[in-house]
């Protein structure tokens, strides 16, 4: 969801996340110290839009590029929660595009409002084997069929003979550090102040993915949920009606990056 550079400048200012008595209630089914030895950045992937071709150039709005929604508040607060509940060793977050070198050093890359990505020509078997080899990419913060069918394109340019497959409970996503019974609709903020929890007609939220020939979810597809958001404004006391979201976005972001560091 594209903002005001006001709101923007108040999640930069924002220091640590708040903490609501609901958000701390929460209650993993997992024991966080068991995850000791394992390590995980944040990977925001830069990305060429409709707009530039598919190019990675820089253009002077930095905050208008669809790849930067949500920085650098979304992973600063993930981070910082995954760091306190678990004995995961969580590095400092990072912005990469598809053909630096670091790519390989880390097992986890996340992608914002996907329906606006194009990908390269030489991006696509990168992206490819970087996902056969064991990586995980996240998709989040897209609605409705339109955006669906954008990003479903890019999907099946990386794998043209694989489904795209519902990933819903009693999978072990669900339950891995959090026990969540749904998968949860994280209204973006726009959508919350407006007193609805969709937008642009995805009225049902999913997470989908594509497996690997094991069954691993390599590719994990938030639609018609916002969880950048949510973790966004955990820190906007503002907000305080908010923070019911908040804690469902940490949860399942979690339980995902947690999912995708052991399967």
């Amino acid at each position: 969801m594209h903002r005001p550079r006001w709101i923007f400048a108040a999640a930069l200012i924002a220091g640590v996340v708040w903490i609501s008595g609901e958000l701390a209630a929460q209650i993993p089914v997992v024991d966080g110290s068991k995850f000791a030895g394992l390590k995980w950045t944040f990977v925001r992937i830069k990305y060429g839009t409709y707009d530039n071709e598919g190019s990675q150039a820089s253009r002077l709005q930095y905050w208008d590029e669809p790849w930067a929604i949500d920085p650098p508040a979304a992973e600063q607060n993930l981070s910082r929660r995954i760091k306190s509940v678990t004995a995961i060793d969580v590095g400092d977050p990072i912005v990469l595009t598809l053909e630096d070198p670091k790519l390989w050093e880390n097992p986890w890359i996340y992608i914002v409002e996907p329906s606006n990505l194009v990908l390269k020509d030489t991006e696509v078997p990168i992206l490819r084997e970087f996902l056969l080899r064991g990586g995980t990419l996240t998709f989040d913060d897209f609605h409705g069929p339109f955006e669906w069918e954008l990003t479903e394109k890019q999907l099946k340019r990386v794998f043209p003979d694989r489904e795209i497959v519902e990933i819903a409970p009693p999978h072990p996503i669900y339950t891995c550090f959090y026990r969540i019974d749904k998968y949860p609709q994280i209204p973006g903020l726009g959508s919350f102040l407006s007193g609805r929890t969709w937008e642009k007609g995805g009225f049902t939220a999913h997470l989908r993915g594509i497996l690997d020939d094991k069954g691993r979810p390599m590719v994990l597809i938030n639609w018609n949920t916002d969880m950048g958001d949510g973790v966004e404004w955990s820190n906007a006391a503002e907000y305080q009606g908010y923070i019911k979201w908040t804690a469902q976005a940490y949860q399942m972001l979690i339980n995902e990056v947690i999912y995708s560091l052991t399967h």
